[in-house]
């Protein structure tokens, strides 16, 4: 399965460095190396078929040499650039539409609140059959990205099917700057505290300290922090998202070409560091979001509930390079406060939760082409599941559309039977903490 906003698809899955550096040669002539590349781009401009371009022939050979090296290292041209920096900031202009593409259909999983697309009266299930009037069955997600995307004011027709209707309904919708959510929280039964956190973007610290600030006149017994499809972000937004829940101790530690570079410690106080916590992940939790897993469970701040993580444990350095354009390149390792790899490992849970599945279900770092192998640490403890709980199919994972709505009261007469596994391990957790107090 395949999710996207209809804003990002270069944010999806990455871990970055917030540091936008300047790129300078490593030697200095490093293009005698480069003589073949002129020969065919020689080649190419005098015997192809049709007139090229040139600027076009070295964007894509710049292109195909940076994909080369791993699958989350890329050159941006300006236009995909300036698209991946809105995406980082939390915002884009867009109609907010969150979508699924499953058998060559278009699904409209959410409306994000308060967006056009909300406002107009589209809803989670509607298949989307057009765009400008031509069909979107069978395009690239990244594609739609483009199409539903344009300037404030501006408008998109968009053409759905809705169970129960008759005919396809036809939506004109006006584009308009979407600022993104990216924590959720909610008050569940039995004073338990939830807080989803769907991606580390610009400001996402800010906006949990305020969640945690909503929480301070009753304090809640215990926190489920929702980790869930949360492909990561910004390594500094998820180092400071960490803190807070951590009083002392390291959260994470990176390594460049085999060498430690050093050690992020925690601050003393955070907003949560009073709470029991458990914090509930699954396959496609990745990057930044197992950083701050690793870090709460190596310090034995949390109990960690869902499936291994998918083992993103890269950190991708952001150089703005002339023109516009911008180049992403891993450029370190990081690891657990253990010492644990992340890269092609992931984090292993301490409950395990096994829900029905096929083959080819859940993709992860070690499926992908050219993926970066783990450097692992002889001495490092390796964790096995304490307890493996089978569970059926979850439905879809609560999305930054519809926030905190679909979480009912109390996961146990709910659905969403990990969450409901994540509150029980909690009240484990309540228990052997006020036991220890006494």
């Amino acid at each position: 399965m395949r999710t996207l906003l209809l804003v990002a698809s270069a944010f999806a899955g990455g871990a970055l460095s917030a540091h936008f550096a300047e790129a300078t040669p490593a030697s200095p002539n490093p293009y005698g190396l480069f003589d073949q590349l002129a020969r065919v781009l020689v080649l190419v401009e005098n015997e192809y078929v049709d007139p090229t371009q040139r600027a076009k022939i070295v964007d894509g050979a710049i292109r195909g040499m940076v994909a080369e090296l791993d699958p989350h290292s890329a050159y941006m041209p300006p236009s995909e650039f300036g698209v991946f920096q809105s995406e980082t900031e939390g915002r884009f202009a867009g109609v907010g539409l969150e979508v699924d593409a499953r058998a060559d259909r278009i699904t409209i999983i959410a409306p994000i609140e308060g967006s056009p697309a909300e406002r107009a009266g589209l809803r989670a299930g509607d298949e989307i059959l057009t765009i400008e009037g031509k069909p979107v069955r069978g395009e690239r997600l990244d594609k739609l990205v483009q199409q539903m995307r344009g300037a404030p004011g501006t408008r998109v027709r968009i053409t759905i099917r809705r169970d129960a209707e008759p005919l396809p309904i036809p939506f004109e919708l006006t584009r308009e700057v979407i600022l993104l959510k990216s924590v959720t929280a909610k008050r569940l039964a039995h004073d338990v505290a939830y807080v989803r956190l769907s991606q580390f973007q610009a400001g996402t610290h800010e906006e949990l300290v305020r969640a945690a600030q909503g929480l301070e006149k009753t304090p809640p017994r215990g926190v489920v922090l929702d980790m869930r499809g949360n492909p990561g972000g910004l390594v500094d937004e998820a180092e400071a998202v960490a803190d807070e829940f951590l009083n002392e101790g390291t959260i994470y530690s990176t390594r460049h070409r085999g060498r430690v570079l050093g050690e992020v410690k925690a601050r003393g106080g955070g907003a949560f560091v009073a709470f029991p916590v458990v914090v509930l992940v699954n396959e496609s939790s990745a990057s930044a979001a197992e950083l701050v897993a690793g870090a709460l469970q190596d310090n034995g701040r949390a109990s960690i509930v869902g499936a291994s993580t998918f083992g993103k444990g890269s950190v991708q350095t952001i150089y703005d390079l002339p023109g516009g354009a911008g180049l992403r390149l891993t450029t370190m390792r990081y690891y657990t406060p253990s010492g644990r790899a992340i890269q092609a490992e992931g984090i292993r849970p301490d409950v395990l939760l096994e829900a029905p599945s096929q083959p080819g279900d859940h993709v992860r770092e070690r499926d992908l082409d050219g993926h970066l192998e783990a450097e692992r640490d002889a001495h490092a403890p390796r964790v096995e599941p304490r307890t493996v709980v089978a569970i059926p199919p979850s439905p879809e994972l609560p999305s930054g559309g519809r926030g905190a709505r679909s979480i009912p009261d109390d996961p146990s007469t709910g659905s969403d039977a990990a969450l409901a596994a994540a509150v029980r391990e909690l009240e484990r957790v309540i228990a052997l903490t006020s036991q220890a107090r006494r």
